[in-house]
């Protein structure tokens, strides 16, 4: 087992009901100000938001609340957040939402503690964050893990850029992680958390270091629980067994912990997000258009690798490494496909691109040919544009 520094301050209260301890833990955090924060409105439509408001109204905690959070979270709606933060004089940022509330959540928090600094200078990495605000979780969408992670993305959607965060000043102080809170979720948002909780694993688990025993048992067993309840989840938001096991997945594949002692990869996410900063495509279905073709392109870098993936979580077998590795691989995006997942560009919104359109997402995603990406093989512009071409159907 490799060093590692492993750091989740998160408390999570986990259960059918838990929403109703929303209150007693803003209390319990030292807050007396909430702002709180939605998305599209199904939160609103279904009485959550109002339910939740209420609790904390009773409890004698002030609540001011903003809706209409995008997926993909826009950076003019975190700016807003802030001004309204400030407005209000609030002392915690309440989530009620998946992935793209709890990132905004985290932005808002990060400028309403630094009111001098624009929030994007701290993505640009122009600004090093050094406090925040307190940010709490209400989780209806198993998805993205932001409820205890350390990264958060934002989309600067003038200047049609997405750029991820990582610091320990983006862990929530707690997370309230109820699966009847998403048991109406539509299919296809299901299906995209279930793509993104696998990814996020993965991501991890394609690293350079092979020899992290434990972190590796970890990590294909939570990608096996994904796949044996992911399917029940898409067919039926309300199987509550089903979705309380990926719930719990989802915070523990973006937690650190299936990575612990590795190099996380996260080359597929990257790709990805050149995606959505230029077409708005959805997280997880980016995530799944892309992983096929970089897993391919980065097979002969260590086939063993994709073997062991092949026989472990999938349950394959054969002696010959090679054709056993690229068997997993197909595995995966059959996967993908039972879920109604695109597997290329071609199946994505954008449809299949041009030469100069596949070269733009190359620049996107190299940051104009100044960085590399990934560490299961380091992946430069050329590279990365070959992969492209190869998802380009």
């Amino acid at each position: 087992m490799h060093s590692f520094q492993y750091y989740v301050p998160t408390e999570i209260v986990f259960g059918a009901g838990s929403v109703q301890k929303t209150a007693e833990l803003v209390t319990k955090h030292g807050a007396a100000r909430v702002l709180l924060v939605y998305g599209g409105g199904s939160a609103k439509r279904s009485g959550l938001v109002d339910a939740i408001s209420g609790q904390l109204k009773q409890a004698g905690i002030f609540c001011q609340t903003l809706g209409g959070v995008q997926p993909n979270p826009r950076l003019a709606f975190a700016r807003e957040g802030v001004r309204q933060a400030l407005a209000v004089r609030a002392e915690l940022i309440l989530a009620v939402g998946g992935g793209s509330v709890i990132d905004t959540c985290k932005a808002i928090a990060h400028g309403a503690a630094n009111p001098k600094t624009d929030i994007w200078e701290f993505w640009k990495k122009r600004a090093e964050l050094k406090k925040s605000l307190p940010v709490g979780v209400v989780l209806t969408i198993p998805a993205a893990g932001s409820e205890t992670s350390d990264s958060a993305v934002l989309t600067d959607e003038v200047a049609g850029e997405k750029r991820g965060l990582n610091t320990d000043f983006n862990r929530p102080v707690f997370a309230v992680m109820d699966p009847a809170l998403a048991a109406t979720l539509p299919p296809r948002q299901a299906a995209c958390g279930v793509t993104d909780i696998l990814m996020h694993t993965m991501e991890r688990y394609f690293n350079p270091v092979t020899d992290n025993d434990l972190t590796d048992e970890l990590a294909e067993a939570l990608l096996r629980v994904v796949v044996r309840h992911g399917r029940a989840v898409v067919a039926n938001p309300g199987d509550l067994a089903a979705m309380s096991e990926i719930m719990w997945a989802g915070s523990l594949s973006h937690n650190g912990l299936t990575g612990l002692g590795g190099n996380k990869d996260f080359a597929t996410h990257q790709l990805g997000h050149a995606l959505s900063e230029k077409f708005d495509t959805t997280h997880g279905e980016s995530l799944s258009a892309m992983w096929g073709s970089w897993a391919r392109f980065v097979l002969p870098e260590n086939p063993a690798r994709f073997a062991r993936f092949a026989k472990n979580v999938w349950g394959l077998n054969g002696t010959d490494e090679r054709a056993l590795a690229e068997a997993g691989i197909r595995a995966a995006e059959d996967y993908f496909a039972s879920l109604g997942m695109p597997l290329s560009l071609g199946t994505l919104a954008c449809g299949v691109q041009d030469e100069a359109g596949l070269d733009d997402l190359a620049q996107r995603c190299s940051y104009r040919q100044t960085r590399q990406i990934g560490t299961f093989r380091k992946l430069g512009y050329e590279e990365i544009l070959s992969i492209y071409r190869a998802a380009n159907h």
